[in-house]
């Protein structure tokens, strides 16, 4: 049995009649720019995250790149963040004119370290950005406390890790992406709220934050033909808007089923390889499962071995960005983050969506075994 990476059809029938009916109200009003769906979605979804304001954009992308300019990143300052990442974290970061610099990640989590972080400040540097990778918490507690130490924004890249939640030191849950400056979402089709094309979001709870990145995703107008500022074409379609909105009201369903899958991965694995470690006070959204092997040999074996059976895998992300020919003139070698390089050596991603069988996690846990006797 072929098993997909994700099988987007599987969620869809259930809701099939709420969709159509929100997507058929929108061609009614044909108000497909900034409708009144979308302002209802920014609601919503702010209201879901316990965050003042949410603003809707067109991709996860843009969420950062308008985060970061609403949060006054500026040409040549400097933004720490992880290499081990997709290039859309600091490609927006260069994007504005900062430079991206790049600290190592926590060989547990895969996140950016904080002590990593705290070597690279300099007099330059005017922002964190750290990325809750497949769904796992960055250590916030420590990334805030050097944040105010250094009078520094954080810019929580939560594209993976919508529903993720963290604890704070002083007990309260926060959901990923509410807690520092902004935090910006990707709503990709195979995230976990996905839309039905691209769209994204930036949450606040600055007033001036927030009123920034509305001018910025409409071409830096408040009032229309009146610009203050240049700005983008960067607006939520209001038809994703609705779609969204429905899909909002089953998306904490789904997260319980992507860590009843996540349980049962591990659980099949368990001294076959290394499955996630989730700390007590994280909640993991699993937008991915990634898997662990001690060598790379092992990884790629077992990779090989479940690409011939089969069954989707892929590895995110297989070079750090401060290995890649793009970054090469801020002068990254092999060796200088070496957290990061030995993950990207070792890690894969299974198969991961609520709907996953225990037919199929049976079939991607076994071929993982049958792999490591090969």
């Amino acid at each position: 049995m072929k098993v997909p990476m994700v099988d987007l059809t599987a969620g869809y029938p259930p809701i099939r009649e709420e969709i159509e009916s929100a997507v058929k109200k929108v061609f009614e009003k044909a108000n497909f720019i900034l409708g009144t769906q979308v302002t209802e979605f920014e609601q919503a979804f702010a209201k879901h995250n316990g965050a003042k304001y949410a603003v809707g954009v067109n991709s996860g992308t843009d969420a950062l790149r308008l985060a970061l300019l609403a949060c006054g990143i500026k040409p040549g300052d400097e933004v720490i963040t992880t290499p081990f990442t997709f290039i859309a974290t600091s490609e927006t970061i260069s994007q504005t004119g900062a430079v991206p610099v790049f600290a190592d990640i926590d060989p547990v989590t895969y996140t950016l370290s904080p002590e990593s972080v705290e070597k690279k400040i300099t007099s330059k540097t005017r922002a964190i950005l750290p990325v809750h990778l497949y769904g796992m918490a960055a250590e916030m507690d420590k990334l805030i406390a050097i944040a105010k130490k250094h009078n520094l924004k954080i810019i929580e890249d939560t594209a993976q890790a919508f529903t993720g939640k963290y604890r704070l030191a002083d007990g309260t849950w926060k959901y990923l992406g509410s807690i520092g400056d902004c935090g910006t979402f990707s709503f990709f089709p195979a995230k976990n709220l996905g839309a039905f094309g691209d769209a994204g979001a930036v949450l606040t709870n600055d007033d001036k934050i927030y009123e920034e990145l509305k001018a910025l995703r409409n071409h830096g107008s408040k009032v229309r033909y009146i610009h203050e500022i240049e700005g983008f074409n960067s607006r939520l379609d209001t038809v994703q808007a609705a779609i969204l909105g429905v899909r909002l009201k089953y998306v904490e369903k789904w997260t319980e089923m992507r860590n009843t899958v996540a349980a049962k991965y591990a659980a099949a694995l368990k001294g076959i390889c290394i499955t996630p470690v989730v700390p007590d006070n994280r909640r993991h959204s699993f937008n991915y499962y990634t898997i662990r092997f001690e060598t790379k040999e092992q990884r790629d074996n077992a990779q090989k071995y479940l690409t011939e059976q089969g069954i989707a895998n892929q590895i995110y992300y297989p070079i750090a960005l401060h290995l890649q020919k793009a970054y090469a003139h801020l002068g990254g070698k092999r060796g200088d983050l070496p957290n990061a390089e030995k993950v990207q050596d070792t890690v894969f991603s299974l198969p991961m969506f609520p709907e996953l069988t225990d037919e199929q996690i049976k079939i991607v846990t076994d071929a993982v075994k049958d792999s490591m006797a090969k």
